[in-house]
């Protein structure tokens, strides 16, 4: 009988084993749930941060270009400033017209530091995507397509145009145009000389 007595209890003595160990498990996933959740919320807070610097930093970046760009352009306002100032003073017309184109090459080079560069327009093919046409003109010694005038001078920024050239154009006619013109001229003569036979 003792011995059936130990056969019974060892069966009973590896269920406390299986039960100690399936407390431990939601245990172990109550820990993980709990480091996984602070996490979370680092994560979350860390974002709302984020999100509340970024526009910031931003708003700071453009500030600080602005200065950078303003700050550039003050010494050739300073001598436009002196030119205006010696222009009162000079008799002599080409002193004047020395300083300010002192003081626009300077701005020039004040645009390129910040990689801005002109549009060359003046003798070069029509292009849609750097000139626009504000005119044509027919003049038969350029070739066609060409401009020959420009209004104002286009720019870019890191080779993106900002603003186009306005330009005038060369356009010759196109042989069809040359054989309406020949014809609307025919038929005007013939319509001067039937008036002038009445």
């Amino acid at each position: 009988m003792k011995q059936k007595k130990e056969k019974e209890e060892k069966p009973t003595g590896a269920k406390p084993t299986e039960a100690a160990d399936s407390d431990k498990l939601p245990e172990e996933l109550m820990l993980q749930k709990d480091e996984l959740f602070e996490k979370l919320q680092r994560v979350s807070a860390d974002y709302a941060n984020f999100q509340k610097r970024v526009p910031k930093q931003i708003a700071d970046t453009v500030s600080y270009e602005k200065e950078k760009i303003i700050k550039s352009l003050l010494p050739a306002l300073d001598n436009f400033e002196h030119t205006l100032q010696n222009a009162r003073s000079a008799d002599n017309i080409d002193v004047l017209i020395k300083g300010i184109q002192i003081v626009y090459d300077q701005i020039l080079d004040i645009l390129k530091s910040h990689n801005v560069e002109q549009i060359k327009a003046v003798g070069e093919k029509f292009d849609p995507a750097l000139h626009q046409a504000m005119m044509q003109k027919v003049e038969p010694d350029k070739e066609d397509n060409t401009v020959l005038e420009e209004f104002q001078t286009g720019y870019k920024l890191n080779g993106k145009v900002i603003r186009p050239s306005k330009v005038i154009v060369n356009q010759l006619p196109s042989e069809k145009n040359k054989e309406e013109k020949t014809q609307e001229q025919q038929s005007t003569e013939a319509d001067i000389e039937t008036d002038s036979e009445q």
